[in-house]
């Protein structure tokens, strides 16, 4: 490694580690769900975040009508039915916002729990990894993942 290389490494990490350190979870507020422009998904997520989840479904399809290409809005479409017992409808979901994003880390996080209600914890490791490369620096979404594998293998 060339010295170049190194002091633009080390200027990165010290960066990073500022308090003025750009933001990684663009996109996100501090709970990582959606910030959003689209009046209609903000609305979907208040009410999701109140588990209004049936409530949130018409607000979400207009999201979804307006931006239909949004890995947002899909995510929350997954997040909302799995949260109401609809786990194949929430696959749908979960895989289409991740064929749009596949980095998207709640979609990611989500699906690995999906993956563990439908009794497949090789594929919820799948998504870990998917997280692990994709949280550079660690990442809520991996920990939150990981706790649920580590919680579902102690019950086996």
């Amino acid at each position: 490694m060339t010295i170049r290389a190194i002091t633009f490494a080390l200027s990165f990490i010290a960066l990073l580690a500022s308090p003025i350190a750009p933001s990684f979870a663009a996109g996100s507020d501090d709970a990582g769900w959606a910030v959003t422009k689209s009046p209609d998904l903000k609305v979907a997520v208040d009410l999701i975040r109140s588990e209004k989840y049936d409530e949130a479904q018409p607000y979400l399809q207009k999201a979804l009508a307006k931006e239909p290409n949004d890995a947002d809005t899909y995510n929350m479409l997954g997040y909302s039915q799995r949260k109401m017992g609809n786990k194949e409808v929430a696959l749908g979901y979960y895989t289409k916002a991740l064929e749009i994003n596949p980095r998207h880390r709640r979609a990611n996080e989500y699906l690995g729990e999906l993956y563990l209600q439908l009794n497949q914890p090789d594929k919820a490791k799948e998504r870990l990894a998917v997280l692990d490369k994709s949280c550079f620096f660690g990442c809520d979404e991996y920990t939150m993942l990981k706790k649920a594998i580590e919680t579902y293998e102690q019950a086996q």
